[in-house]
């Protein structure tokens, strides 16, 4: 079964955070503000036992939480997070009413930038890293991307947290093509088959974190972890620090998934990628390049 995971992220309010679960919470937004509404709610009775609490909403895959002035959330909300993670994870449920169950996955398609790749968006987490292939080829450990292979104009597959992105080869419609592949995809999900044996190819997640870089290629790679790659992400696709020459003080990076070999990438380079670069970091940054773009 799989298991909760709950991250938080800030509001518009500054006394309010989201804790956002990878798996459906409720139906509808329930709004409480005191314990004595909690009853039938054992997960938000739970948070209603801790002495800051004022107001909770439950919401489809998220729980905000209203906080009372006499801590600062940094000192609480990575605990909280693991608090939660827990009860659910122990069979605690989110309302007495609903029995746990499988929530129905749902996909949607998303155009990109990049015309000849289309982004199928799933409610759920779908992969715990990123994953690209090429060809078939390189798909005996991902029997759905095998699987999508088997569409003739099926190109790239590029799997993220929760999408998938399908680069066509040139000269097909995806107008013909997108509702028979959304709903493939959602059927292979819904059925439980396996996506990616990720422990099988973990050598082919491209990763950063076994090098030993300068500072200045720290600085690059966090602003690109932090500023670029989110953008990138929400486009179907994926950037990765490749290399920084302190002589010519050039830098490589990776496109992958619908960023990769976009039409627009070039602009999205030089006008985006390269010129934040050479503002956050003034006199270190010559040029931007992708070494697969």
């Amino acid at each position: 079964m799989e298991k909760y995971i709950i991250k938080f992220k800030e509001t518009s309010r500054e006394e309010e955070l989201e804790f956002y679960s990878n798996i459906f919470l409720s139906e509808k937004r329930i709004e409480f503000n005191k314990i004595e509404e909690t009853i039938e709610f054992p997960l938000i009775q739970q948070i209603f036992y801790l002495p800051f609490i004022k107001k909770v909403t439950l919401n489809k895959h998220s729980v905000y939480i209203e906080k009372l002035n006499i801590l600062k959330w940094e000192d609480v909300q990575e605990e909280l997070c693991s608090q939660l993670e827990e009860f659910l994870n122990k069979g605690g449920l989110v309302s007495k009413n609903e029995i746990k169950k499988v929530s129905p996955v749902t996909v949607y398609a998303e155009s990109t930038p990049n015309p000849n790749a289309m982004k199928f968006v799933v409610n759920k987490k779908i992969v715990d890293n990123v994953f690209e292939f090429k060809s078939i080829d390189e798909t005996k450990d991902s029997p759905l991307a095998k699987s999508l292979f088997g569409f003739e104009f099926v190109k790239e597959v590029f799997f993220d947290f929760n999408f998938v992105s399908l680069i066509q080869n040139p000269g097909n419609n995806w107008d013909e093509n997108v509702m028979d592949v959304r709903e493939f995809i959602r059927s292979f999900i819904q059925d439980n088959n396996t996506i990616v044996f990720e422990d099988r190819i973990k050598n082919n997640v491209k990763t950063n974190s076994n090098i030993e870089f300068d500072d200045i290629s720290k600085e690059i790679i966090k602003i690109i972890d932090e500023n670029i790659k989110p953008a990138v992400t929400s486009d179907g696709g994926n950037i990765l620090f490749e290399s920084y020459d302190a002589n010519t003080q050039k830098v490589n990076v990776i496109l992958q998934g619908a960023c990769s070999g976009c039409p627009s990438s070039t602009v999205t380079l030089k006008s985006g990628i390269e010129t934040m670069l050479k503002d956050m970091l003034p006199g270190k940054i010559s040029e931007v390049n992708a070494v697969n773009g």
